[in-house]
């Protein structure tokens, strides 16, 4: 779907993807300092050791823990001199930003369900960093208009148009609304929950 921000609001959503592309290369870059700090090959033996005690593995949680502390105060990048305010940002985009790191990380050390294991997860450049997500988005965010376009209010930007490529069925629930830049516009995705749809619960196997 495509979303019609105005000029504020395209300014304000930029200035938050440039902080969660930052908060996300940060997060990462403290992933990797802990895995060098931490393994050791199989063939060799490191030459130079710490006597410092094991850091504990950086997680979802303990990073996401971070963010109250950063919000005190501007945040200065060390190679850019830019001033990153996290106060501007609403909370729950931040909070999947961690948890995108942590998935992305988790795929490398320990890999799926299968055993199958992700390259080592790369540094978001501007053209990677494009999504952000409200993960705590309801229906209450949307207002239906006409037939094919209605208004969606977000969390500190307000109210935007947006043009419905296929419409939204009935008895359906916003459980999370995406919003994406692209080269030619910004566009939405919602993710709907049909909350009479019964949970398919596994049953147990019960060894012979």
């Amino acid at each position: 779907m495509t979303i019609y921000p105005d000029t504020n609001q395209k300014l304000t959503l930029n200035y938050w993807l440039r902080i969660c592309r930052y908060w996300y290369n940060r997060q990462l870059g403290d992933r990797f300092d802990w895995w060098e700090m931490n393994r050791t090959a199989i063939n060799a033996c490191p030459l130079i050791a710490s006597i410092s005690a094991p850091r504990q593995k950086p997680n979802y949680y303990s990073q996401k823990q971070q963010l109250p502390v950063i919000k005190k105060d501007l945040v200065k990048v060390f190679y850019s001199g830019e001033l990153l305010d996290f106060k501007q940002v609403d909370s729950t985009i931040l909070q999947d930003v961690s948890k995108r790191v942590d998935k992305a990380f988790e795929r490398f050390m320990v890999g799926d369900s299968k055993g199958g294991r992700s390259g080592k997860p790369r540094f978001k450049t501007e053209a990677d960093y494009r999504t952000m997500t409200f993960s705590t988005a309801n229906s209450d965010w949307i207002k239906l208009v006409r037939k094919n376009w209605f208004y969606i209010r977000l969390p500190k930007l307000g109210i935007m148009k947006v043009r419905m490529h296929r419409p939204i069925p009935d008895g359906f629930i916003v459980k999370q609304i995406s919003v994406t830049r692209k080269a030619d516009g910004w566009f939405v995705q919602i993710m709907l929950e049909d909350s009479s749809v019964p949970q398919l619960i596994p049953d147990k196997v019960t060894p012979n």
